[in-house]
């Protein structure tokens, strides 16, 4: 049996970050894959979204469990975690919405660095975790590793094809929420074939009580962009499903409003158009719609509207009227799916309650500790997911390291 003072289960941004934090250390990372990091290579579009460099006090603001995160993200900011990149060459811009992405565009750099700094660390490929047991002041793992201290990073259970298969949480038994599906495209009950591939830029998506705004693309199979994926996040903490015991989740009456000018108010807007028929009452509605959104998204907002894009102006009727504003700022689309196979995250996991934020250590077992995704807390798209996946591998890493 190999013995070793930390294991690391997963070989993921947080399974390598909490590899780099225990430096110094024997350290093993166990990875089923036959490469580090398969998924980070496919964040951000492949560009890798690194991080969001909000201060750091906004940052944990956008997280509903941020009193959790708040020591991991203090103890690896994100100054600290660019700098480990910078010092081996590697810079990095900042975009809109303050993500970050390294200058040269490309995810497999962010890796080659992280490979970089595991020169020391032993990695062991194709290795498929199904038992970790406590023996003593030890840990065993699949009867063939021994360690003092193991470190979970198997991820969450979406995005399969990456590994994340839900290994962790059948593996031990501590307690978790519900699984279920984040960031992922919403399918809608229309047939977008006509209209794929159009972008509806700077709208606000919403779902009962919560918005987001940003980008929204019309796809074959129904809507995507950053502020779908948000909200899909919303869609999903409101159902009753486990991805755990079923993949096929169902969704019935669930509806959701586009805000296609979130920049004016319905009174404003209602002032505008009736301002704008009398001076131009000859043109016609679909004309005048140009104005105001895609030329080739319009017949089918004429038809959701329920107006007649034929009429001219100056002879379109109050209630019409009224019925164009609402949909301008609230555009209704029934949601009937997810998108399952594309679904960029898991929310859900290990509950913050059974660990030990200040460490990353379980309360209830000793020299066993989680990070990344395989945890709670969740984020939003542009870089927040991977802020976590960071932060906490890294103070789990520190923790581990420290204890020994």
């Amino acid at each position: 049996m190999k013995e070793y003072e930390i294991a690391i289960v997963g070989g993921g941004p947080a399974g390598m970050m909490a590899a780099i934090a225990a430096e110094g250390k024997d350290v093993v990372i166990l990875e089923k894959n036959q490469e580090l990091g398969r998924k980070l290579l496919l964040t951000g579009g492949g560009r890798c979204n690194i991080t969001n460099n909000k201060p750091i006090k906004k940052l944990l603001d956008s997280f509903d469990d941020k009193n959790f995160l708040k020591h991991s993200f203090y103890t690896l900011t994100n100054e600290k975690l660019l700098d480990l990149f910078r010092k081996k060459g590697l810079d990095f811009v900042e975009e809109d919405d303050n993500r970050v992405f390294p200058e040269s565009e490309k995810a497999r750099d962010v890796l080659k660095i992280l490979k970089e700094y595991l020169e020391d660390v032993d990695i062991i490929y194709d290795f498929d975790v199904y038992d970790i047991s406590k023996e003593g002041d030890y840990f065993v793992i699949n009867d063939y590793i021994k360690a003092s201290k193991v470190i979970v990073a198997t991820g969450g259970i979406t995005y399969q094809e990456t590994g994340s298969s839900g290994a962790g949480f059948k593996i031990l038994d501590t307690e978790r929420t519900n699984l279920k599906y984040g960031l992922v495209p919403l399918i809608a009950n229309y047939n977008f074939e006509e209209f794929a591939g159009i972008n509806l830029y700077g709208v606000s998506v919403s779902y009962k009580d919560k918005s987001y705004l940003g980008d929204v693309l019309i796809t074959h199979k129904g809507l995507t962009g950053p502020a779908i994926l948000n909200i899909s996040n919303e869609i999903s903490k409101d159902l009753d499903y486990d991805l755990l015991e079923n993949f096929n989740v169902k969704l019935d009456d669930v509806k959701i409003a586009i805000d296609l000018m979130p920049n004016v108010n319905k009174e404003e807007l209602l002032s505008k158009i009736t301002k704008d028929f009398q001076a131009k009452g000859k043109s016609l509605l679909k004309n005048y719609l140009k104005y105001h959104l895609t030329n080739s998204f319009i017949p089918f907002f004429m038809d959701q509207a329920g107006v007649d894009g034929e009429v001219k102006l100056g002879n379109v009727l109050k209630e019409d009227k009224q019925k164009l504003v609402n949909a301008l700022k609230g555009l209704e689309l029934e949601i009937i799916g997810f998108n399952s196979a594309l679904s960029k995250i898991t929310v859900g996991g290990i509950k913050t309650s059974a660990i030990d934020s200040k460490s990353m250590e379980s309360i209830e077992c000793e020299g066993l500790y989680y990070a990344g995704e395989i945890l709670e807390p969740v984020g939003i798209s542009g870089g927040y997911n991977l802020k976590i996946a960071f932060s906490t591998g890294y103070l789990a890493g520190l923790s581990a390291s420290k204890a020994l």
